[in-house]
């Protein structure tokens, strides 16, 4: 049976806590039958108060050691209290995948939110960019509370979608009022020209909209500047084209491909830079795992390596 999981992130201090009470003090939160475990993978200066929860069958485990972060500790605290749905308050200094390795069988992430103080977000940024990027390329939505009028929405519009184009935005201010951000970003190329012409700066945004929006370029064509890749995993005819991708600092940069499809694949070699035009079509590939964009080649050049080979979101 799955387990809901509500997950919400950001670094200490950010609002997590206040927001967890607030949704646990909501009558509307709760059914009779729902038994809420809350984990706290930290301790910060706010502390939940019980005697204010809608219910009374909310438990409270803080789990401030990293060892413990594991499926069977975790398994084990939901059998403690015969949890039905979970919240998880996690650590602002712990990278999410080391939760998601954590999860047990079972736990289903059905809504994940970050929490950001607009008044040091910026600063966290600049110095451990590698953990907010970690935040914001999963969450659904991100609130920057603590807003007054010497707040940069702009700038914490572009943080934000300098790594996700996909999650939403809301500034909260201190007098407790809100609004959503809803500035609609154009993508610096055009998806409705009879041939998408991506940019040698442009492939990170453009292979990051693509995996996220992908119907948007199914039968679409497109061109671009890629390194030919190849192994002994793809079948005949097919090939791997791509560009090395930083997402915030040289420890992740990461090869970012897309199969091609092409009958005399045999004549590209694997390290070599072409400039090719080809076909999109959204379908089942054994290398993905699963759907995904798979290129059809209709035509192609070599060409020499961009000056910075490495794209980049900014």
């Amino acid at each position: 049976m799955e387990t809901p999981v509500y997950l919400f992130t950001g670094f200490l201090e950010a609002g997590k806590t206040k927001f967890v009470q607030e949704t646990l003090s909501d009558p509307n939160f709760f059914k009779p039958e729902d038994v809420t475990l809350v984990l706290q993978f930290e301790e910060g200066e706010e502390e939940l108060d019980p005697s204010l929860f809608a219910s009374d069958k909310v438990f409270i485990e803080t789990l401030t050691d990293k060892s413990k972060l594991n499926p069977d500790k975790l398994a084990a605290l939901q059998r403690k209290h015969s949890a039905n749905r979970i919240i998880i308050e996690y650590n602002g200094m712990w990278l999410l995948p080391e939760l998601f390795d954590a999860v047990p069988d079972g736990w289903l992430i059905y809504q994940e939110i970050m929490f950001a103080d607009a008044q040091t977000i910026e600063i966290f940024n600049a110095n451990m960019r590698n953990l907010t990027v970690d935040k914001l390329s999963t969450c659904e939505l991100v609130v920057f509370n603590r807003c007054d009028a010497s707040t940069d929405k702009t700038a914490l519009h572009k943080l934000v979608r300098a790594i996700s184009r996909r999650c939403e935005i809301i500034y909260e201010s201190t007098d407790g009022s809100f609004e959503y951000d809803e500035v609609i970003d154009p993508l610096p190329f055009d998806i409705n020209a009879d041939v998408i012409d991506i940019a040698d700066r442009d492939y990170a945004i453009w292979y990051r909209d693509l995996s996220e929006n992908m119907p948007a370029y199914d039968g679409k064509k497109v061109t671009f500047l890629g390194m030919v890749s190849k192994g002994s995993d793809l079948p005949k005819g097919n090939f791997v084209i791509g560009r090395q991708i930083m997402t915030c600092c040289a420890a992740d940069i990461t090869y970012s491909g897309l199969l091609c499809e092409y009958k005399d694949s045999d004549k590209i070699s694997k390290g070599e830079w072409i400039r090719l035009t080809a076909s999109v079509d959204v379908k089942y590939c054994k290398l993905y795992g699963k759907k995904g964009p798979v290129l059809t080649l209709i035509s192609y050049g070599k060409a020499a390596a961009p000056e910075d080979p490495v794209a980049t979101f900014y």
